[in-house]
């Protein structure tokens, strides 16, 4: 089963359209209406972190899951979603250098992760007005996909993956219908391999150790 939580965002079911049309069993739940610990019964084999209209801070338990949960099943965070990986891992959220909403850009990418096998450069649907700022991405984190300035140089942040975890973000929509090859995308992750330590003592988490991009005691 995969989970999508769900931040209140008119996209979420378009996702869940999409996933389930690549053959994915999934369960939706706001952000305010479970907790990690009906998660951790409920037993996810993956978790989407959907879009949202807010920020991280203000994404429920959004956050929270990402702590919990990263290292144990594959993660993947759209939009608003990751933007809190980000943040989950350390990183700083600041505001766009344009707002977008509703604007196609085209996405450079690693070939990695999700973006393996896809076009490069990508057209991808963007509806933002935060990033993750690219000037003090922690170490455990590595840039997947970026737009470009008209001279070449990395503008905004539009993907991200953990170096060691089944984490990744995208800051775009794969679910638009602007977005080449969002099936295919969120066809990578369905095939990200199911991670099997989900003991509460199993593999350290480095996200459990930050919050709000600072390290806790």
């Amino acid at each position: 089963m995969l989970l999508m939580i769900d931040n209140y965002d008119s996209f979420t079911y378009n996702l869940v359209q999409y996933l389930g049309e690549l053959g994915a069993e999934v369960e939706v739940h706001r952000n305010d209406a479970i907790t990690v610990d009906e998660i951790e019964a409920m037993a996810p084999e993956r978790i989407v972190i959907s879009p949202g209209p807010c920020t991280p801070d203000q994404a429920g338990i959004s956050l929270q899951v990402i702590r919990r949960f990263a290292g144990r099943v594959p993660l993947l965070g759209v939009c608003l979603g990751h933007q809190s990986i980000g943040q989950a891992f350390g990183g700083h959220i600041i505001h766009a250098r344009e707002i977008m909403h509703g604007k196609t850009s085209m996405v450079h990418h690693k070939d990695m992760g999700v973006f393996h096998g896809l076009e490069n450069p990508l057209e991808a649907t963007r509806y933002h007005s935060l990033v993750i700022d690219k000037t003090r991405l922690p170490d455990c984190l590595e840039v997947t996909a970026w737009t470009e300035t008209p001279d070449g140089q990395l503008d905004e942040i539009m993907g991200v993956r953990h170096r060691e975890l089944a984490v990744e973000g995208v800051q775009f929509h794969p679910e638009s219908i602007l977005t080449r090859q969002g099936h295919e995308l969120l066809q990578n992750f369905l095939r990200t391999p199911l991670v099997v330590d989900r003991s509460p003592g199993g593999r350290e988490n480095p996200a459990r150790h930050h919050d709000r991009g600072r390290a806790t005691p």
